[in-house]
């Protein structure tokens, strides 16, 4: 039975993604009756805008029902080489836009184009749970480079070149970043660029999906920079900018040989996505972008309402997130402190059970990405929700001992 069941090792050790196990252990106690309050989930609470809902009725009036060329519809792959050229300043043709099942998938597949046994791959902690887990089935060495709360968790340039060796493969950067919501500014991001100036043979996926959710910042592509171009893959998608997460729709740009590759890789994967999702993207990059705007200002509303409320709690270190629609405190403080029930919180894992299972308060523990001493809320929910939540986590935090 054991020779029957032998697993490939790389996928063996793939660990699952700790957001989908909490929001399925939140899920739980929801049907057991409790009142669990979820902010795990990283997607908008927002319905899908009507303009996109109606391109895709009328899709499927019209017949759209069957596949698409692989690289995807060449309209949408045109309407996103202008997106790309109108709102991020980069010249990519058509022919260099890979349209996907979800960014996730872009991400993926360009970690496996690039990445061979034994390349080191330089991941920014906090970061994303599924890049590591990528890195690994491709046979990829992980390198985690640490980020701190005081730092406003952003990467320092001497930081990034200790990291690098000849081993060094790829880098990939995530702004606006899940989990910590840093965007990087023009001079980060330049300062950043001059290390992997000096190192020719390091390529860089810049994952920008977040890239419509900002506030106090500007999103600037790493593309962009000099000398940057030929060695970037940019990933984007329709999920969190349009609250399409359902949708599976994402997409990549790349130099042609890069885009060859992961073009070539995803016609024995999947081939393209649902041809339906693709004329429903074609509407959102077409539509008054007043939706996007309406969704981002309340998202903007949610950050400082909590950030009012958490940051007035002793021990939390809460850095101001100018993006995305997470917040990511230290919560080290609270280690080694004992629940009313007897429960000693050894760390972030512990504190977010407690916080789950006492205050019904659904939150990620840092340690899927990479931030032992993290925990991550999205503020993806209702004010009213939100409001209820705080209560809870202040009254839960304040009754340690």
């Amino acid at each position: 039975m054991s020779e029957l069941y032998h697993l490939n090792q790389r996928a063996a050790t793939v660990q699952p993604s700790a957001t989908l196990a909490m929001t399925a252990k939140a899920s739980e106690l929801k049907r057991q009756g409790l009142p669990v309050i979820g902010l795990s989930a990283g997607e908008p609470d927002f319905t899908t805008p009507q303009p996109i809902i109606e391109a895709a009725e009328r899709a499927l009036r019209e017949g759209w029902t069957h596949y698409t060329d692989n690289a995807g519809l060449p309209e949408l792959r045109a309407a996103i080489a202008d997106k790309l050229r109108r709102d991020n300043g980069l010249a990519y043709e058509p022919t260099q836009v890979l349209l996907s099942n979800g960014a996730k998938q872009s991400v993926a597949q360009a970690v496996i184009a690039v990445v061979d046994d034994g390349d080191e791959v330089v991941i920014v902690s906090p970061y994303w749970v599924s890049y590591p887990e990528m890195v690994r089935l491709a046979g990829g060495v992980p390198v985690a480079v640490e980020t701190t709360a005081e730092d406003g968790y952003v990467l320092r340039p001497e930081v990034l070149e200790a990291a690098i060796t000849p081993k060094t493969r790829l880098v990939i950067l995530n702004s606006p970043s899940n989990p910590t919501g840093v965007v990087y500014d023009r001079a980060t991001q330049e300062a950043l660029a001059d290390v992997l100036r000096r190192h020719p043979h390091v390529l860089v996926i810049s994952d920008e999906i977040y890239e419509y959710v900002v506030y106090d910042a500007e999103h600037v592509s790493f593309a962009t920079l000099d000398g940057m171009y030929d060695r970037t893959i940019t990933v984007n998608g329709f999920s969190k900018g349009y609250a399409m997460t359902g949708w599976r729709l994402g997409y990549l740009a790349a130099p042609t040989p890069l885009f060859k590759i992961c073009a070539r890789l995803q016609s024995q994967l999947t081939s393209a996505p649902s041809t339906i999702s693709q004329k429903a993207g074609v509407a959102a990059l077409a539509m008054d972008r007043r939706y996007v705007d309406e969704m981002v200002a309340a998202f903007r509303e949610r950050r400082d309402f909590l950030i009012g409320r958490l940051s007035a709690l002793n021990g939390l270190v809460l850095p101001r997130p100018e993006g995305a629609f997470y917040l990511f405190p230290d919560v080290s403080n609270y280690f080694g402190s004992v629940s009313p029930k007897g429960r000693v919180i050894e760390g972030a894992d512990e504190l977010a059970y407690y916080l789950l299972e006492d205050a019904h308060v659904a939150l990620v523990p840092g340690d899927g990405f990479g931030a032992p001493s993290g925990i991550r809320l999205s503020y993806a929910a209702s004010m009213e929700n939100l409001a209820e939540a705080a209560d809870r986590i202040e009254a839960a935090l304040k009754a340690l001992a």
